[in-house]
């Protein structure tokens, strides 16, 4: 997939979804086309509510004339200097009216409505890719959406049609750490189940063709170990002996760069990668969510990304949720999400 491909003549657009409405996600997104930032908006079309994306507008001290799209072509009909929004089917009305910075109902669907049709979109052709905004899980609960996050939702909506949804895994990444994760939003309980043979050798082959498709041709993957000093053979846990130590193998057999299990306390401090301590791994791969997360996020959420491989399409996000004791503010920080709209355009462009 290339940000080349083109769709009646021109480029196919890439979509940002709006995010829970009540949140940052929003604000966010108008600050990116607000004008004199040096971020080319040029191709992006926004999935969302048009009054409450003219209240973002607002919010952030514009005056920027908000264009409401029929379909993703309709894009490269709009003037310069405007935001375009194209609502996606079965969008909840009276958005505007719910409460900034609360969770509502309404507004968990909205989002969810806004992520499902993008990915609908992207399978048929119609945009290049998705940058979604953040999401408020206890709004989507009670907005009766079965998925605790993008990543599960995204695959759902990849698999339809398909007896076996795609397998996908989340990736945390900025210029630094990157870190693919074998299991997402379960409780530790659950997670620790989840650790199988064939669950981490597929993260490894999934980091493997990701990061090939990015640029390394031979990309070297630290995988992380899942009990303290990675099970001190045996003495802390036996999963890296019985389930990750053959996945490596495993992998390592087919050709990949596959080395581990490493103690998780310290191999993300091995792969960092600086001007001064150039990293020794390209891609860690990490057992649960906590372990592999929080030191990508140490390291700042501002370049944070997250991007879900494994997906038909391209789907990148910022690194940080939907902030609401900053909604309406005008304050929050964009930069994550510019990041994550500098990673959606690296990864579409061969």
């Amino acid at each position: 997939m290339s940000l080349t491909t083109t769709h009646a003549g021109a480029t196919l657009p890439l979509a940002l979804t709006m995010g829970d409405p009540c949140g940052i996600g929003p604000e966010l997104i108008a600050m990116l086309f607000r004008p004199g930032t040096g971020v080319s908006m040029a191709n992006c079309l926004v999935v969302g509510d048009v009054a409450v994306m003219r209240r973002a507008v607002t919010l952030t001290g514009q005056s920027l004339p908000v264009a409401e799209l029929d379909d993703p072509s309709g894009l490269w009909q709009v003037p310069p200097g405007c935001l375009p929004v194209l609502p996606p089917q079965g969008l909840p009305a009276g958005l505007i009216d719910c409460s900034l910075g609360q969770v509502h109902a309404q507004a968990g669907a909205a989002a969810a409505a806004c992520v499902a049709q993008a990915a609908a979109w992207a399978l048929q052709g119609q945009v290049a890719g998705l940058v979604t905004a953040p999401l408020n899980k206890e709004a989507m609960a009670l907005g009766g959406v079965r998925f605790p996050g993008h990543t599960e939702l995204l695959q759902a909506c990849a698999g339809q049609g398909r007896a076996v949804p795609p397998p996908v895994r989340m990736m945390l990444a900025n210029e630094a750490l990157k870190v693919v994760l074998v299991t997402v939003h379960l409780s530790l309980r659950q997670a620790l189940d989840a650790v199988t043979f064939d669950a981490v050798l597929e993260t490894v082959r999934i980091a493997h063709r990701a990061a090939t498709a990015w640029g390394q041709p031979a990309p070297r993957i630290a995988v992380a170990g899942l009990n303290p000093h990675a099970g001190e053979a045996g003495a802390f846990g036996d999963e890296e002996i019985h389930i990750i130590a053959p996945a490596v193998q495993a992998a390592r057999a087919e050709g990949i760069d596959a080395r581990g299990p490493y103690a998780p306390d310290t191999v993300f401090m091995r792969a960092r990668n600086s001007a001064d301590h150039p990293g020794e791994f390209d891609v860690v791969v990490a057992m649960t969510h906590d372990h592999g997360l929080i030191p990508v996020k140490y390291l700042g959420l501002d370049e944070g990304v997250n991007i879900t491989l494994g997906l038909p399409f391209v789907r990148t996000s910022p690194d940080h949720g939907t902030a609401f004791d900053l909604a309406g503010s005008g304050r929050a920080n964009p930069a994550s999400l510019q990041a994550a709209l500098r990673w959606a355009r690296r990864l579409l462009t061969p």
